[in-house]
This record gives C-alpha cells, structure tokens and sequence, in this order.
C-alpha cells in the first residue's frame, strides 16, 4: 500500500505588495481613496481598519511606497526614538496596545512628535479607536482626530480575486470553475479566502496532483467544519 504523504498548511514565501496587486471595489473603494488622499487627511492621521486579512497591510505598503514610511507595529513604539522621525510612519494593530501604559504613553508622544513636524501617520487595526479600550485620555482625545476608512467584507468579485491572488502567491492553479464553485458556497471574510486556497493547497499537495474539484470539496469541507467561520 503506498503511504499517504504528509501535507502541511505553509503560508505563501512572498506576498505580492504592489498597488498593481491591490484590487478596488465597492467593498474597498472609499477606503483605497482615504488613503490615496493622504495629504488631506484631518490633524495628518488616518485609522485604517478592517477583519484580518482585508489588506491593511498591504495598503499600509502601498502607502508607505508612497511618503518613504517606515511601518512599525504597534508593540514596539516604545523602541522608536523621538529624534530624526521619519517623513511619514505607518504603525500596525494599534487596537492590540489597548491597556498597555507603556506602549500608550510611547505611541501618544510619538504622536505628538510627528505632528510638529507635520508628519503624516497611518495607523491599522481591526476596530474604530472607540472600540479599541485605551486607557490613556490624552491618546484617546488624539486618535479620535483622526480620519477613519474601513475596509467592508468582500463582495462577490473581491473574493474571487482574492482567492486567486491567494492561489497565485501559492504557485497554485486554480481555474475558473473552481473559483465560481467555491465562491457561491464561502462565508464573504477575508480569513475564508485565504483559509480555503490554504487547504486546497494541503490536499493537492497531500494527494502528489494538481489541483482539481475533488479538493475544492474537500476544502470547503474543512472550512464548513470550522466553527470560526
């Protein structure tokens, strides 16, 4: 009997980040404008929020591409010295420093900092800053002055699209059928998207063949087992 070989669920080696890999649409729209209309922004700052995996990373790229922005996370504001700032900064999952006082109080100073020599700074995380529980009044008062984008869950052909810009980082091949098939049975979220190329991606790698239908099924099985979609 000739053994089953062993798969595991890897993350792709390299994401594409460009501008041309991001694609717009309803469900994104406004919020690729707010962020292309940096210089407008209110008091210089933008909040960018959306679920995991609706590509605020990858606009934080793209916009950094743009103002030469470092992109730190959150966590680590407290490392980043106050003198010679950047032109621009973008800073990541700000929501998951909530309750920190040290990261609070480094991130409200660095706020600060970036303002007097009128820095731009995006700033990523999943809610709107009322959302996030900071404890600090005086950081709360500033991030609510920012400009607010939200990216909404995909629509029909976002998630087709991300699918295939999954498939693709993966080195996969996916065809059309697939991609339809898989679309009217998903749940619309980001992490789904990514989830079931993954799996898809496992079982084809599993069973030593390209992929085809027969894992799509056993994918959207895995993905309709999981109590968190």
């Amino acid at each position: 009997m000739k053994p089953k070989q062993l798969a595991f669920e890897l993350p792709p080696a390299r994401p594409a980040m460009g501008r041309d890999d991001f694609f717009v649409s309803t469900a994104n729209q406004s919020a690729v404008a707010l962020v292309d209309g940096w210089r407008d922004w209110s008091a210089g700052k933008l909040v960018l929020t959306g679920d995991l995996g609706a590509g605020k990373t990858h606009l934080a790229h793209v916009w950094a591409a743009q103002t030469e922005a470092p992109i730190i996370a959150a966590k680590d504001v407290a490392d980043l010295p106050l003198d010679g700032l950047p032109p621009a900064l973008a800073v990541e999952d700000v929501d998951q420093i909530a309750g920190n006082a040290t990261a609070e109080e480094a991130l409200f100073h660095l706020h600060n900092a970036l303002s007097q020599i009128g820095a731009p700074l995006l700033l990523t995380a999943r809610t709107a800053p009322s959302r996030w529980g900071l404890t600090l009044s005086d950081l709360t008062s500033r991030m609510a002055q920012a400009s607010l984008a939200r990216l909404d869950p995909p629509d029909d052909q976002l998630l087709i699209v991300l699918m295939m810009k999954h498939a693709a980082d993966r080195k996969l091949d996916l065809t059309p059928n697939m991609l339809q098939h898989i679309a009217a049975r998903l749940p619309r979220s980001f992490a789904a998207a990514d989830r079931v190329v993954a799996r898809i991606d496992v079982h084809a790698l599993a069973a030593r063949k390209p992929a085809n239908m027969t894992h799509v099924r056993a994918a959207l099985a895995d993905i309709g087992d999981d109590p968190s979609f």
